[in-house]
C-alpha cells in the first residue's frame, strides 16, 4: 500500500499532467521553448482568442508550469520549468516507437 507521502507526490504529478493535457496547452509550451511571450502574440501563434488562451494560461501557471509578469499593459509568460519540454521530448519518443510497432504488425500481415 501506497504511504500518505507517495500518494500526496503522485496526486501533484497527475494535476500537472492534467494541466498540460490539452492540444492548445502543448502548443503554447512549445511556442514559449524560444523563451517568453505576450499573450497576444501566444495567441496569435497559436490561432485562438486571448480570453481562451489565458485560461488555459492560468491553469499552466497554477500548477507551477508557466510564470508571468506584467510589462506595462501586456502580460509576459515563460516557461517556469523548461524541464517539461523533457517530458514532451519523452512523449515523441513513445510516438517513434508505436510507429515502429505499427510498422512490423503491418509487415506481419
Amino acid at each position: 500500500m501506497l504511504n500518505r507521502k507517495k500518494q500526496l507526490l503522485f496526486q501533484k504529478q497527475a494535476e500537472i499532467a492534467k494541466a498540460i493535457a490539452h492540444p492548445l496547452r502543448i502548443a503554447i509550451v512549445d511556442f514559449l521553448r524560444d523563451g517568453e511571450q505576450c499573450v497576444c502574440d501566444i495567441a496569435e501563434h497559436v490561432g485562438s482568442e486571448r480570453s481562451n488562451v489565458s485560461r488555459h494560461l492560468s491553469v499552466m501557471v497554477n500548477v507551477g508550469i508557466l510564470d508571468y509578469r506584467k510589462q506595462g499593459l501586456k502580460v509576459i509568460y515563460a516557461l517556469k520549468t523548461p524541464c517539461i519540454l523533457d517530458f514532451f521530448s519523452c512523449v515523441v519518443g513513445v510516438l517513434k516507437q508505436q510507429a515502429k510497432d505499427n510498422e512490423k504488425l503491418l509487415k506481419a500481415l
